[in-house]
C-alpha cells in the first residue's frame, strides 16, 4: 500500500469490482481503451491481485480517502511477449470520471515510479494510442521520453484495428533520479511494507 498527501494505491477487495465495472463500461473512460464487462472487469482484478502476490506490485486500486473508496487503477505491471517493448515493466492509469483534472493520475504515477525505481527496476515503459494525448502528455511531465523508432503495432490487436497502433514512452531509474523529478507530495510505503 502507498499513501500521497491525497490518495491511498493498495490491493483490490471484493467491493471494488461494482464501481470498477462501472467504470470500465464508461465510454469517455475507455475511449483508448477495449471496454470491459462486468466479466471482464472481474478477470481484471483477479489478474491484478494474481500479479501482485508474485511481483509484489500491481496496477493497484486507488482511493481518495473521504471522497470516492474507488477513484480507478495507477500502478506498474510486468509486459511480457508478444509485446514488442518486453521484458518490461509499464506503469498505467485510468480513472473515474469524478476523478479527471485534479492531478490525481500524476500523484499517483510518481509514488508508483518512485516504488518501482526504490526497488531495483531500472526502466520503466508507458504506450499508449497516439490519440490519447491526455495519457501521453503525462507521460511527457513524469519525465518520459519517446522515440518514434520504438512505437508499435499492438500485437493482440487485429491488423487494420484502429486501436493498434500505439506510442512507447521509457523512463530509466538513473534519468529519474538525475532528472530530480517530481516525487509524489508526501509518497510513503504504508506502515508495515
Amino acid at each position: 500500500m502507498l499513501r500521497t498527501q491525497r490518495l491511498v494505491l493498495r490491493p483490490w477487495r471484493d467491493e471494488d469490482l461494482d464501481p470498477f465495472a462501472a467504470m470500465s463500461a464508461d465510454a469517455d473512460v475507455m475511449r483508448h481503451l477495449l471496454p470491459l464487462n462486468r466479466t471482464g472487469a472481474a478477470a481484471w482484478i483477479e489478474r491484478q491481485q494474481a500479479h501482485e502476490r508474485e511481483h509484489g506490485f500491481c496496477f493497484w486500486a486507488v482511493e481518495i480517502p473521504g471522497v470516492l473508496p474507488l477513484a480507478g487503477a495507477v500502478g506498474l505491471y510486468t509486459v511480457a511477449p508478444p509485446m514488442p517493448c518486453a521484458p518490461a515493466v509499464e506503469i498505467g492509469w485510468r480513472l473515474a470520471r469524478d476523478a479527471w483534472g485534479r492531478g490525481y493520475a500524476g500523484e499517483a504515477a510518481r509514488a508508483s515510479l518512485d516504488f518501482g525505481f526504490a526497488r531495483g527496476i531500472p526502466e520503466i515503459v508507458a504506450f499508449t494510442r497516439p490519440a490519447n494525448a491526455r495519457s501521453w502528455r503525462l507521460m511527457e511531465r513524469l519525465g518520459m521520453t519517446r522515440d518514434p523508432a520504438d512505437d508499435f503495432e499492438h500485437p493482440r490487436l487485429p491488423p487494420g484495428d484502429p486501436m493498434r497502433p500505439h506510442i512507447l514512452y521509457r523512463l530509466s531509474s538513473r534519468r529519474w533520479r538525475m532528472g530530480h523529478w517530481p516525487s509524489a507530495a508526501g509518497a510513503t510505503p504504508a506502515a508495515g511494507v
